[in-house]
């Protein structure tokens, strides 16, 4: 079993480091792919993110379990769906659209008038998204942090994974960017929901209890 490990909006592929780490300690070969729409240099849309999460399930020789976190569901969602060596998609605190929806949508916002911009990180980012990661670690992740596009956010979800793959959903109870109530309502979409009492990211808080709950459900 291979893990493919896509990050939300912000997040370069570093981010989940220490989770690879973990799962590495635990004889599991993962990857982190890299989203286009979050960088220096973003460019493109759904579709760029969505195409990026197909090429590395499809470079894998082998079964695969997705790893979504946040807006990273969004992408997944589209870019695993009609793919035979996919056997589970695990939804960390992520958005998880039906097809004609967006990330917009599932948060009940219009659609922006300007959707080629970029959308600036909270003014507290720890806060928001670091609750209980330790200091040391949270104030790296903070640095590491770069800019957004609006355009994915926006952009609707033409085909849906889940309907045919088998999915688990990670509420985080203690979220303050993602609310619970949101999460367990899109997690009526996956087969299983587990609780962890974290923060937005239990893959910096949390990272080998993380990983032991991923093999777990993988099955490894």
């Amino acid at each position: 079993m291979t893990f493919v490990l896509v990050p939300g909006a912000w997040h370069l592929p570093s981010a989940f480091d220490l989770l690879r780490g973990e799962l590495d300690r635990l004889g599991q070969p993962s990857l982190a792919v890299r989203l286009s729409t979050a960088g220096p240099e973003p460019r493109g849309g759904l579709r760029e993110d969505a195409a990026a999460v197909r090429a590395a399930i499809e470079a894998v020789d082998g079964p695969v379990t997705v790893l979504a976190h946040s807006y990273g569901g969004i992408p997944v969602t589209e870019g695993a769906a009609g793919l035979a060596n996919v056997e589970r998609i695990i939804y960390l605190a992520a958005f998880v659209p039906d097809v004609g929806e967006s990330m917009f949508t599932l948060l009940g916002l219009p659609d922006p008038a300007e959707t080629d911009g970029l959308f600036p990180v909270n003014d507290d980012p720890r806060a928001q998204l670091y609750g209980d990661v330790p200091d040391e670690i949270a104030e790296r992740a903070v640095r590491q942090l770069v800019v957004q596009r609006i355009q994915p956010w926006v952009d609707r979800v033409t085909q849906a994974a889940w309907h045919t793959v088998p999915t688990t959903y990670i509420v985080t109870d203690n979220d303050n960017s993602l609310s619970s109530e949101l999460q367990e309502r899109m997690a009526k979409h996956c087969d299983e929901v587990h609780h962890m009492p974290t923060s937005h990211s239990p893959f910096l808080s949390r990272p080998a209890e993380l990983a032991a709950l991923m093999t777990g459900k993988a099955g490894v």
